[in-house]
């Protein structure tokens, strides 16, 4: 047995000790860097234990799992990463969880147990950083041994985890300790990385506390620690809306991640804390860049969505009276709402939907419309398409008169509802591309008058409870009539001036493409614009996906399973009630 190597086969194990499969220390005997007395090499449950030796634990390990059944292997190889706020490794149940999950799924695992707690005269993150990056390099070594490519190397982590995932992830050319033989001639590169609710992320909490600022402040930064080097991998990004370790952190990171041209997904958690959240978000993100295997063709969205089964009456009716539409021209089309009721009505809420186009065309028939108003439906919920007037009205901003069409739209909807036994206080709209823009506007600005009022309909409020913005377009200043000249990236690229983000502003879901032309950095600074008035949203960005994300997808993407998306947001975050 070499001398780096502590290995305990599992048969033997299961009976002796149930704390283990097989582990493998990383460091040869009397070579590991910055070795500190006070530190240990445990999960807490073994740590905590009445037979627990200190002394016996002072080295970083890995803990091989079982390998996957042969028939369902991926080639690919999970190292598990525990949180504990660099004090302990303490998320044993999480280590659990993607053991058994990733274990399913075909992937070789693994558990690294770094040393804790905090070293002295050093950086929180140094003795673990330098048992990650050896730690990587030996699982890479081992790869063909244990059966997976060694450039198949993801990892998952939870808080202080993953500040060192991130490290491992962004910092590989960065040596975190000197070469202590020929096993560091490996790269300590991994090839991609689940990361959830990283800590320490941001200049106000890198020191190893709670971001004291929540991630806010024109001197707060992201920490340098973080180099971003040439190879850094893609990532996805999960994080709670109340972390007190910020989420700011993770949009900081999505948004260095972008400037790089490095695939990346974001996903954002209104309402909740310091926690993993989205299991299947992350494997949709594998799934997506091909971690998983070959991708499955795509499939168009509207052959999913083909008949109106679970509806049971549809009318129609004009935005505006006979001769009473402001701002009337020629060229545009007649505005007009269709009612869309289900069979078996499980909520009193209400879904207004309307397309994308530019603000040159727009239907209700489509892909942005018709499989979402179906969906919907079939879960009870009454939906309202709207058709707005387009072209772009000539001579006033290109969304004037849709603005005016919403609001009127909204006010209509409002005003019929209790008749029809539905809530006039649980309206959302919904709209995609241009769509999306217009619904910023509704969402954010209610309060300003975009027309005079015409009769008594106009006497109700136009605010809505919530607005579902699939891929807005035009929400930043470097892409304000078209696609986004820097990508977003930049703090040069603001919020549009027409949104107003009055007191009226509610809560939103945002989907939007990491690949797309009109930005996803439009709604992942309007997500930051909200938090920071104390609005919880809910934000997903999708790998690789372009605009019109949905319109055909494979499977077990999150591109197929946008839908959902929107299901569990009102009824998780609004509470819709079906």
């Amino acid at each position: 047995m070499k001398a780096r190597h502590l290995i305990l086969l599992m048969g033997l194990i299961c009976t002796l000790n149930t704390f283990a499969w097989e582990r493998e220390l990383i460091w040869p005997k009397g070579k590991m860097p910055d070795a500190q007395p006070h530190q240990i090499a445990a999960m807490t449950d073994e740590a905590g234990s009445k037979d627990f030796k200190a002394d016996k634990h002072r080295v970083a390990y890995l803990e091989w799992f079982d390998a996957p059944a042969a028939d369902a292997r991926k080639n690919g190889c999970m190292i598990l990463v525990s949180g504990g706020s660099y004090q302990n490794c303490c998320d044993v149940g999480l280590i659990k969880m993607w053991r058994e999950r990733f274990t399913q799924l075909g992937f070789q695992c693994v558990n690294f147990v770094y040393r804790t707690p905090r070293p002295e005269g050093l950086p929180i993150y140094q003795t673990a950083w330098e048992d990650g990056q050896r730690a990587v390099r030996m699982v890479r070594s081992e790869a063909r041994k244990r059966g997976f490519d060694p450039e198949r190397i993801g990892v998952i982590s939870m808080s202080a985890g993953s500040h060192l995932a991130l490290l491992l992830a962004t910092s590989s050319q960065t040596p975190a300790y000197a070469p202590v033989d020929k096993l560091d001639t490996v790269p300590c590169h991994i090839n991609w990385a689940l990361v959830n609710a990283p800590a320490y992320v941001t200049s106000d909490g890198e020191t190893g506390t709670p971001a004291t600022r929540q991630g806010y402040g024109t001197d707060v930064r992201i920490s340098d620690v973080f180099k971003f080097d040439e190879k850094t991998c893609p990532v996805s990004l999960h994080h709670g809306g109340y972390d007190p370790y910020t989420p700011n952190g993770s949009t900081l990171v999505y948004r260095e991640l972008r400037r790089r041209k490095v695939p990346a997904e974001l996903h954002l958690y209104p309402g909740k804390g310091h926690g993993a959240f989205g299991l299947e978000r992350g494997i949709e993100f594998m799934t997506q860049m091909g971690f998983m295997g070959p991708l499955e063709p795509e499939v168009d969205l509207m052959t999913r969505y083909t008949n109106d089964d679970t509806r049971r009456e549809k009318t129609v009716e004009d935005v505006w009276p006979e001769g009473k539409m402001p701002c009337a021209q020629e060229e545009q089309c007649k505005p007009y709402l269709e009612w869309h009721f289900p069979k078996d009505l499980k909520t009193k809420a209400i879904q207004i939907i309307y397309s994308g186009g530019a603000y040159n065309g727009n239907g209700p028939d489509g892909f942005e419309v018709t499989p979402a108003r179906r969906y919907l439906n079939e879960r009870g919920m009454t939906v309202v398409t709207m058709k707005y007037r387009t072209p772009r009205p000539k001579g006033l901003a290109k969304h004037t008169t849709a603005w005016q069409d919403l609001q009127r739209a909204i006010r209509i909807v409002r005003s019929k509802a209790a008749s029809l036994g539905l809530d006039p206080n649980q309206i959302g709209i919904m709209g995609s591309s241009a769509g999306g823009h217009l619904t910023l506007m509704g969402v954010t600005s209610s309060q300003h008058q975009s027309y005079l009022p015409v009769d008594d309909i106009d006497r109700q409020p136009c605010n809505v409870q919530w607005g579902i913005g699939i891929y807005p377009a035009y929400a930043l200043t470097d892409g304000a009539d078209g696609h986004n000249a820097d990508g977003g990236n930049e703090d040069s690229n603001l919020l549009v001036p027409e949104f107003s983000f009055d007191l009226k502003t509610a809560p939103m879901l945002f989907i939007h493409g990491d690949a797309d032309g009109y930005a996803s950095m439009g709604s992942v600074k309007t997500w930051e614009k909200m938090r920071a008035m104390g609005i919880q949203s809910e934000l997903h960005t999708l790998a690789l996906r372009p605009h019109c994300f949905q319109r055909t997808a494979t499977p077990g993407t999150g591109s197929y399973t946008w839908l959902d998306r929107i299901g569990d947001f009102l009824k998780d975050v609004i509470k819709v009630g079906f």
